[in-house]
C-alpha cells in the first residue's frame, strides 16, 4: 500500500473534485460524470502521478522504477489531452456530417462520444494534484 495507497487516494480526491466542480457548475449533483471521461480535474494524470511521486519519495528520482513510472505517467497523461480530445474532435465533425446526412436521405446512425478527453489545464490540475499527494508521508 506504499504505493498504491498514495495513487489511489489522488484518483478519489480527482474523482470526487470533478463531481463537486461538475455539480456546482449544473447546481445540482450529478453523479454520472462518474462515468464519463474527461472532466476537472483529471483522475488519470492523477492516478499515474501519485504513484509517480510515491516512487520517486520512498525510491528516491534516481531510481529505475522512478524512471519507468515517470515515462509511463508522461505517455498517459499525452493520451489522455492529446490522442483522446482530437478522437473527440473528429467525432463532433463526424456527428455534424452524419445530421446533414440525414436531412439528404433518412438513415440510423448513432452519434459518436465527443468528449473523449482532457484538456492540457485538466491534466495539469490532476497532475499537480497527483504529486501533492504522492509526496504526503501516508
Amino acid at each position: 500500500m506504499r504505493y498504491l495507497g498514495p495513487a489511489l487516494l489522488a484518483w478519489a480526491i480527482a474523482q470526487v473534485l470533478k463531481v463537486g466542480w461538475t455539480s456546482a457548475r449544473e447546481r445540482r449533483l450529478n453523479l454520472r460524470v462518474l462515468a464519463e471521461t474527461g472532466g476537472m480535474p483529471s483522475s488519470h494524470a492523477a492516478i499515474v502521478m501519485g504513484l509517480t511521486a510515491a516512487i520517486g519519495r520512498l525510491n528516491g528520482v534516481s531510481s529505475a522504477t522512478f524512471a519507468i513510472a515517470l515515462i509511463f505517467s508522461i505517455v498517459v497523461m499525452y493520451d489522455a489531452q492529446g490522442v483522446r480530445r482530437a478522437a473527440g474532435r473528429q467525432a463532433a465533425v463526424l456527428n455534424r456530417l452524419v445530421e446533414d446526412m440525414v436531412s439528404l436521405r433518412p438513415f440510423q446512425e448513432d452519434r459518436l462520444r465527443e468528449l473523449l478527453g482532457h484538456t492540457p489545464f485538466e491534466v495539469l490540475v490532476g497532475a499537480a494534484l497527483g504529486v501533492i499527494v504522492g509526496l504526503l508521508p501516508l
